[in-house]
């Protein structure tokens, strides 16, 4: 891994055959979320034991980088949406992960450079990278928090210094509810979220899908995903269609509504960037809701 802030107090450890230095608060023997996703998506802040989980899900899953793509190509069109079309100028990413190709604010501000924008990770490397990435901007901001400690994230004083709530706000729980288990009410936890959003504001939900009877090869996948992610990592619900629209409340639903991220608002040539449709996509659900 690659030393993104010199200001943090590195640690050595022994990654394979290399020798590297991660940022205090890491414990690189076990397996992150940001960092698993991050190997899916080919990127290289990531070590061994997040490796060996990603090579076993992409046993069981060989399409698991397409999905990835995908959900980041559904960022990139709903960022857009909420800057353009909504009008939206601040933007609060719960659960960002590790930088990447395409990021929030990287997004808005092809629309709006003044537009304001906060990533919350509970990843303490998520923390070292975005610093590194944000060192020179004064209109975004990365914060170390964790999704189900709301209030935390809400009174934070980095949040606070440059979220008005008073505004539309595009919130986002990109590929972050489906990591919190049922005993963590994920339910009221968007609910919680979703009472401090002014009129105007738009939450942004992509979220892993067991569909059920409705497509049997695609349950099959989200057990057997399921159980890997239960033995490995701990996390990592597939849940029903009507359980993912139950996140929005009673927010409006932007069209196409919650479907897959082939089917939200993408045209011919991202598509043909990904693989052909298949069960794979109906893995996963995405949509935008609008608070009126």
């Amino acid at each position: 891994m690659s030393d993104t802030n010199q200001n943090w107090s590195w640690a050595k450890y022994r990654d394979d055959e290399h020798e590297v230095r991660v940022p205090p608060g890491i414990d690189p023997s076990k397996p992150s979320v940001a960092r698993v996703y991050d190997f899916v998506l080919g990127g290289k802040d990531n070590f061994a034991a997040d490796r060996e989980l990603g090579e076993a899900i992409l046993k069981t899953v060989p399409e698991a980088p397409a999905m990835a793509r995908a959900s980041r190509m559904f960022l990139r069109r709903a960022v857009t949406y909420l800057a353009r079309e909504a009008g939206i100028r601040q933007f609060l990413d719960i659960g960002s992960g590790l930088p990447t190709q395409g990021n929030v604010h990287e997004i808005a501000h092809e629309v709006d450079p003044t537009a304001r924008v906060v990533y919350v990770d509970n990843d303490p490397i998520v923390l070292a990278h975005g610093r590194a990435l944000l060192a020179d901007n004064n209109t975004t901001t990365v914060i170390q928090a964790d999704l189900r400690d709301p209030e935390a994230v809400l009174n934070h004083p980095g949040v606070r210094e440059f979220i008005n709530f008073d505004e539309p706000l595009g919130l986002l729980f990109m590929a972050i509810l489906h990591h919190l288990n049922d005993d963590e009410d994920p339910g009221g936890i968007a609910a919680r979220f979703r009472e401090v959003l002014a009129p105007g504001s738009h939450l942004v939900i992509s979220h892993f899908c067991n569909p059920g009877e409705r497509n049997p090869a695609a349950a099959q996948i989200a057990v057997d995903s399921e159980r890997l992610f239960a033995e490995r990592l701990g996390t990592g619900r597939f849940r029903t269609p009507e359980e993912i629209a139950a996140f929005f409340g009673d927010m409006e639903l932007i069209e196409p509504g919650l479907v897959s991220p082939l089917e939200w608002r993408m045209d011919p040539e991202e598509a043909a960037l990904l693989l052909p449709p298949n069960d794979i996509y109906n893995n996963i659900l995405a949509g935008v809701g609008r608070k009126n």
